[in-house]
């Protein structure tokens, strides 16, 4: 019995994940609405992919320590993912477009985001070659950019609906791209061998300063290092 809970205990943490994401989901459909702390709808939704994010972290470090990892696991995980990290965003950019271009075509471009998102999953879960390389944009990054960009549109939601609609395809066909991205788990702390996850740090810190400096709510700055961290990996590539 011991046994059984101990080999549960990371899809038990993988189920908190999907959990958040449901939870983004709702609070996504009332973008504007203060429905928590202060918060507003889609605050509160961009929290709740945040918790999601966490729970994936641990849900892998958690079965690597107990030794529980299954192939349940795996797949329990990309359905998660699927939902808190491709459906949760889709959402809430979906929701803010409609609040700003009411029935406007171009607010079903985000549904690109979980569809791109579970062709991503589905070759990361057959693909042997993405232990410490990533073929196309990972989709926990992919949310992180949207939970940056939901801020940046709530402050210009007069934007016309061209730029989200772009920005929801443009973001959903890098997590396919054969484009190789480095991954951000470090085996040493040597500079030589990390310097990219290092300069990604010094830039990511650069980012949520100079958003503050210039008045600007902090969260924008995730959009940009998602950004910084795609370019980073597209110069590393070039021979």
């Amino acid at each position: 019995m011991f046994r059984a809970i101990k080999n549960n205990i990371p899809n038990a943490i993988t189920c908190l994940n999907l959990l958040c994401g449901t939870l983004a989901i709702i609070a996504a459909f009332s973008p504007y609405d203060e429905l928590l702390w202060g918060l507003q709808g889609y605050q509160v939704a961009s929290v709740m992919i945040g918790l999601a994010a966490v729970a994936d972290f641990a849900d892998g470090f958690v079965a690597r320590l107990l030794g529980a990892s299954s192939p349940m696991g795996k797949e329990l995980d990309s359905l998660c993912d699927c939902v808190s990290f491709g459906l949760a965003p889709a959402m809430i950019l979906y929701n803010q477009m409609q609040a700003a271009c009411p029935g406007h075509w171009l607010c079903y471009a985000t549904l690109a985001i979980p569809v791109f998102g579970a062709l991503r999953l589905a070759r990361f879960n057959i693909d042997t070659n993405q232990s410490t390389t990533f073929t196309g944009l990972p989709i926990p990054a992919n949310a992180i950019f949207f939970v940056g960009f939901a801020e940046w549109y709530a402050h210009h939601a007069s934007t016309t609906p061209w730029v989200p609609a772009a920005c929801a395809v443009a973001m959903s066909l890098l997590m396919v791209c054969s484009l190789r991205m480095f991954s951000l788990k470090m085996h040493s702390l040597s500079p030589k061998e990390n310097y990219r996850q290092y300069l990604l740090v010094v830039a990511a810190v650069a980012l949520v300063v100079t958003q503050i400096v210039i008045g600007q709510p902090w969260v924008i700055a995730l959009a940009w290092i998602i950004l910084f961290y795609v370019l980073l990996s597209a110069i590393s590539r070039v021979k």
